[in-house]
């Protein structure tokens, strides 16, 4: 009876330490949780801290931005300002010194004409530079051309941007050409009306100019000025040698002599297409070769006129006239068109009123 009362009273002391052992590395464990608890809120409240102070710095930056922003407005405002004010300036002084009349050089995406057009002009603009202020107007972004543009300091350079969708009158017809005539007006808007030029010439960027292109302008100005029935002056000529290289120039056109009997021209011209050989059919450019002298050949509409000038090689396009009601090829003069032809020989293509016009009995 003693021994199992000893033996349950050992047993008791071993279950006591083993709940004091239990109880201790509880203790241990809560105290352990507790601290890592207690920093984790520590850590917590330093972030939300931290976050706060970003939070205001951000503010104070997004507040100082608007502020830079605003400014930023204002100094563009002024920039722009001062720049119209000195351009005006610029231009306003030319004008007030000699009568000027801007010469415009219209551009789009051919940096390598535009340069040859560009050194022909000042080639010859130097001399004249105060009557004739330079501006090169490009259509579109194309880099190389603007800086191409930009190069010239003597240019003033501008830069028609249009993004908007156009919306042909008549199916079929090129977009191109309104986009053209986009740039155009807005090229004469700025100097007509912005930069206030009475006097604007229009060059394309495949053209070169001839050593009295300014000369004849200047005299040209006053019969514009001083004859109402005036519209315009031009210098254009539809075969000349331009950037593009003068194709057929060498062939065709140098040859041709310069008309000194303005007074008897209608005349002159009317005999030497009198005289001209007549020659008829398919095959005109075979027969034109093998004969000597002067050769004449009938066209009878746009069609056999266009048929007729590719066999010679010749510029085919046909234009509009006020005067002929079907129109007229371009360089024709009466309806006749007159070129050289492998030799001195002249070819006569003559419309179908061009004798009646002449008159030349047929």
């Amino acid at each position: 009876m003693a021994r199992s009362f000893c033996d349950v009273r050992i047993l008791l002391i071993f279950v006591a330490v083993a709940f004091i052992l239990i109880q201790i590395r509880l203790y241990r464990a809560q105290s352990y949780y507790e601290e890592r608890l207690s920093n984790a809120i520590e850590s917590e409240r330093q972030c939300t801290s931290q976050m706060r102070s970003l939070i205001d710095r951000i503010s104070m930056h997004r507040a100082k931005i608007v502020a830079l922003e605003g400014n930023l407005e204002e100094e563009c405002a002024h920039v722009k300002a001062r720049i119209r004010d000195l351009e005006r300036r610029g231009v306003q002084r030319l004008l007030n010194e000699v009568p000027v009349v801007a010469v415009v050089v219209m551009a789009c995406n051919r940096a390598d004409y535009l340069e040859r057009t560009i050194e022909s002009v000042l080639k010859y603009q130097s001399s004249v530079a105060s009557k004739f202020p330079l501006f090169i107007s490009q259509d579109g972004t194309h880099q190389s051309v603007k800086d191409k543009a930009l190069s010239y300091s003597q240019i003033i350079y501008m830069q028609h941007l249009d993004f908007e969708e156009v919306h042909p009158e008549r199916p079929g017809e090129l977009i191109a050409y309104y986009k053209i005539a986009c740039h155009y007006k807005w090229a004469l808007d700025e100097l007509f009306i912005k930069h206030n030029f009475s006097r604007v010439i229009i060059l394309e960027d495949d053209m070169e100019i001839a050593p009295d292109f300014f000369e004849y302008f200047e005299a040209a100005a006053n019969l514009l000025d001083n004859d109402k029935t005036i519209m315009a002056v031009s210098s254009w000529n539809d075969n000349g040698q331009g950037s593009s290289f003068g194709q057929f120039f060498n062939q065709y056109l140098k040859p041709i002599k310069m008309n000194d009997i303005h007074d008897k021209f209608l005349k002159h011209f009317a005999k030497m297409v009198s005289d001209a050989k007549p020659v008829y059919g398919f095959d005109a450019v075979l027969k034109a070769y093998n004969i000597d002298g002067d050769v004449r050949i009938q066209y009878n509409d746009q069609a056999e006129f266009e048929r007729i000038a590719r066999q010679f090689g010749i510029f085919e396009e046909w234009k509009a006239s006020i005067l002929f009601w079907d129109g007229i090829p371009r360089t024709a003069y009466k309806g006749v068109v007159v070129f050289r032809y492998q030799t001195p020989r002249r070819i006569f293509l003559v419309g179908p009123d061009s004798l009646r016009e002449l008159g030349i009995e047929r």
